[in-house]
């Protein structure tokens, strides 16, 4: 991206970005930026950063059919799907907000999700509860 220099951010970007609108998408994403450093008062880049590691699972749950049911299989997450699962619903549960722009969206989630708390970080929390309840089933895991 041309102002920070991070493919992580670049990746952000090409996730909120909507029928090929990319300036749109870093214009939003910049204006949030500054918006959650003048509510925190720290870096915010840095803030974001943390709320990305926040709501990057470790674990998720794969369907598996065996003998007539299906299992759901708790399975490590790959390096690359970790954060696209990351960036991708930290920007859905931006958008099912209520504010009134998505620049407002995007900021309170992110403040929420670097706090521990927001709709991304409790999606995150469902899924290794998931994984952590299914964990009997580990042993039919998909090779």
């Amino acid at each position: 991206d041309p102002k920070y220099k991070d493919p992580l951010v670049t990746r952000f970007v090409n996730s909120l970005m909507k029928d090929g609108k990319k300036n749109l998408a870093y214009t939003l994403f910049y204006d949030a930026i500054d918006r959650i450093a003048e509510k925190t008062e720290e870096g915010g880049l840095e803030i974001w950063k943390k709320a990305l590691n926040n709501v990057i699972p470790s674990v998720e749950v794969k369907r598996r059919r065996v003998g007539g049911s299906t299992f759901q299989i708790p399975v490590e997450v790959r390096a690359g799907r970790k954060i696209s699962l990351g960036v991708k619903w930290l920007i859905n549960c931006a958008r099912a907000r209520g504010e009134r722009t998505m620049t407002e969206r995007l900021v309170n989630e992110t403040i929420a999700a670097s706090k521990g708390e927001g709709n991304a970080v409790k999606k995150k929390n469902d899924i290794h509860k998931m994984a952590e309840s299914n964990r009997a089933f580990s042993h039919l895991r998909i090779r």
